[in-house]
């Protein structure tokens, strides 16, 4: 299934950089052939932009691409995909600043310097790329470039659905081994229903982290917004968990995250309870009661949103006991479904996560629309 498919072709025809069509051109231009101070995307002014361009219609492209090409292996394999490239920062912070011997006060203070230190980075290289998108020809295709692997829906997507695939064609282990790169459990203790709702509650999840949280930050702060987001993101998977090497040093990460995570999360079970209205046997009035309801449920502050969402609008027990390495998790269950999972619940939660996908390119859409004068 194509997600926002788009071809590279008419990408390049949408957003010749010169000359624009008119409808491209933003109708709040208060100096001629400057914007006006008031954007919607605040850090226009910061990046020094001079030209009506619009960068909602790079995200649009950038989106389409994404969903056309996935996670373009072919092109990381030969040089280091950007979000790879942040991890190895943050792991040499890890290395060199996060050592047992210090006390746990040192190790958080150190550890919220990173975050300073790598926000403030992001921040500064968004801004510096979004000048060369205003200010040089042809500087906009570095920013969709990144753009394109800052988002994850055709990734996402593809992970999951091997994960369906492989219970449907190969059984039990088939699921496992392909459910063991999405999510931290261990797969040896899942059943087929529990790799099904693994799979399923991962999707949820991953909406927010790949599609509506980068999509959000983007739309408020532009490139600035999505790189300290998935900065940020990156460093909550990497050193944001609360054992005890991470607990102190990883604290301020976690919680940043937490809070940018906020409205992107409720905004997911809300896009999620739009798109079941689209998908034949799924119930939108539930995906919205269950959320409300069991999101609290969750131990993560934000994932019981979406997730709540899924397990509603599809009819299924989502979350419940489970096992992380040596941990057993007994949280309580999501949602008043059924808890056996089958390849086939991974099938509907797809098409569940395609629609949500098309439905978050259309709000982008019509707020584009709305910036452009339309």
């Amino acid at each position: 299934m194509a997600i926002l498919a788009l071809s590279p072709k008419n990408w390049l025809y949408a957003i010749d950089f010169q000359p624009l069509p008119t409808k491209f051109i933003r109708a709040d231009i208060d100096v001629p052939g400057r914007l006006s101070s008031t954007p919607l995307m605040v850090t226009l002014g910061f990046a020094g932009a001079t030209s009506p361009f619009d960068p909602l219609i790079l995200l649009l492209s950038a989106m389409g691409i994404e969903a056309y090409v996935g996670e373009a292996a072919f092109i990381f394999k030969r040089i280091k995909h950007p979000i790879a490239i942040i991890g190895s920062l943050i792991g040499y912070f890890d290395d060199k600043l996060n050592r047992p011997k210090r006390p746990d006060m040192d190790r958080a203070l150190r550890g919220a310097f990173v975050v300073l230190f790598m926000v403030s980075l992001s921040a500064a290289i968004g801004v510096g790329i979004m000048w060369l998108t205003f200010h040089v020809p042809w500087g906009w295709v570095i920013e969709c470039a990144l753009l394109v692997t800052m988002l994850a829906s055709r990734g996402l997507y593809d992970a999951v659905a091997r994960v369906a695939k492989g219970l449907e064609l190969d059984g039990l282990q088939g699921g496992r081994d392909a459910v063991k790169h999405i999510v931290g459990r261990d797969p040896k203790t899942l059943d087929a229903p529990g790799v099904a709702r693994a799979a399923i509650e991962s999707l949820a999840e991953n909406f927010g982290d790949a599609v509506a949280g980068p999509i959000f930050w983007y739309v408020l702060f532009g490139l600035p917004g999505i790189l300290v987001y998935k900065t940020v993101n990156t460093m909550d998977s990497m050193i944001g968990h609360k054992t005890p090497r991470h607990r102190a040093f990883g604290f301020t990460a976690a919680r940043l995250d937490d809070v940018l995570n906020v409205i992107p999360a409720r905004l997911s079970a809300l896009i999620f309870a739009a798109a079941a209205i689209f998908v034949p046997t799924a119930n939108p009035k539930a995906a919205i009661k269950t959320a409300m309801r069991d999101a609290k449920k969750h131990r993560s502050f934000n994932a019981g949103w979406p997730e709540g969402a899924v397990a509603g609008a599809l009819g299924l027990a989502l979350a419940g006991p489970r096992t992380y390495g040596t941990e057993i998790i007994t949280d309580d269950w999501m949602g008043d479904g059924r808890a056996k999972a089958t390849h086939k619940d991974i099938e509907r939660a797809l098409y569940l996560y395609g629609v949500a996908c098309l439905i978050t390119g259309g709000i982008v859409g019509v707020i584009a629309l709305v910036r452009l004068g339309v």
